[in-house]
């Protein structure tokens, strides 16, 4: 008996990982940024806190419900496209035959050998066949909306949590440098982790993260700073 060769692809990851890394990278930045703007602008420490701690659940409820509404918009996309494609298998099998074996030629099968493999798929499991081959649709593709809620507000929390405890923990002369330089180590750490997890390169999702976290630190401390000017 031959031995199946088996082989695990991260493809099936993408869903839950693309959700955890943006809730990850957005709890990081946003509350760090929050709380930046916030000291910039001539707040001590419990006013940091306060606008962190708010910012956190506003944050993780809101990335919770986006991502919910997000991707049951693209599971109710897909559910009506799978109908379609029932009805016109029902009504009219012999032109979605005709198709998936079109489909098949297109890619460079042979086209007897593309209508027996399209004859034998839709006889075994026909909206299996369309749903992967015509739609692009898979088990490990398919929306989960839930899954990608609750991924979003835990992972968000998680970071928004990391420069919480830093304002708690650091004295306030260095609380904006210990912040801004714990916040972008662990945005660094988030993106290698998360191209690693997906297996990709880690050094460039490193940076980009990165750089954009720069970017949204400089710009609250910088609104912070004339606000609190004006004050």
């Amino acid at each position: 008996m031959q031995k199946v060769h088996t082989e695990n692809h991260l493809i099936e990851r993408t869903g839950w990982l693309r959700a955890a890394v943006l809730g990850a990278n957005d709890g990081i930045i946003s509350t760090a940024s929050l709380i930046l703007g916030v000291v910039s602008a001539g707040g001590g420490r419990h006013e940091a806190l306060v606008a962190g701690v708010a910012g956190l659940v506003a944050g993780a409820m809101a990335m919770a419900a986006g991502e919910y509404v997000s991707v049951s918009s693209q599971a109710d996309t897909e559910d009506a496209a799978l109908a379609k494609e029932r009805h016109e298998l029902a009504t009219d099998h012999a032109s979605e035959l005709a198709e998936l074996a079109h489909i098949y030629e297109q890619r460079g099968v042979d086209v007897a050998l593309a209508q027996e493999v399209a004859r034998q798929l839709m006889a075994h499991d026909a909206l299996g066949a369309h749903a992967r081959d015509e739609l692009g649709l898979s088990e490990h593709t398919s929306a989960n909306p839930i899954q990608a809620a609750l991924a979003s507000a835990l992972t968000f929390s998680a970071g928004a949590a990391v420069p919480l405890i830093l304002a708690a923990a650091i004295a306030l002369p260095w609380l904006m440098g210990g912040i801004g330089l714990g916040a972008l180590l662990c945005l660094a750490v988030l993106g290698a982790i998360g191209a690693k997890a997906g297996g990709a390169p880690v050094l460039k999702p490193a940076l980009r993260v990165t750089f954009w976290g720069i970017l949204a630190m400089a710009a609250t401390v910088g609104i912070g700073k004339l606000f609190g000017t004006l004050a």
